[in-house]
């Protein structure tokens, strides 16, 4: 075993999260911290919270396992509510394997 861990599994995404950035009202977006939401933590986001599907069904759209996509959601939502309470912005981007 090289020591590098198992391969990243290839994720569905169903909608395009590229492009897509937010930031707080009235504050110049150069002068914000950046926290960076992966096209993949989005996806999660959009099918547990705005779709309303259970785990696994949500990991067998992505074709990851529940657990990982259970990781997904709580890393996703805690770097929204992060930006949200200590106005930063957001970036959505595609993972670099």
């Amino acid at each position: 075993m090289n020591g590098l861990g198992r391969k990243r599994k290839q994720r569905k995404i169903d909608a395009d999260h590229s492009k897509v950035c937010f930031k707080p009202c009235g504050i110049r977006g150069c002068s914000l911290e950046t926290i960076i939401l992966y096209e993949d933590e989005m996806e999660a986001i959009r099918l547990a919270d705005f779709e309303s599907l259970y785990q696994q069904e949500s990991a067998d759209r992505m074709g990851i396992s529940r657990t990982t996509f259970s990781r997904l959601v709580e890393s996703a939502r805690k770097k929204i509510a992060d930006a949200l309470l200590n106005q930063k912005a957001i970036n959505i981007e595609k993972r670099i394997n």
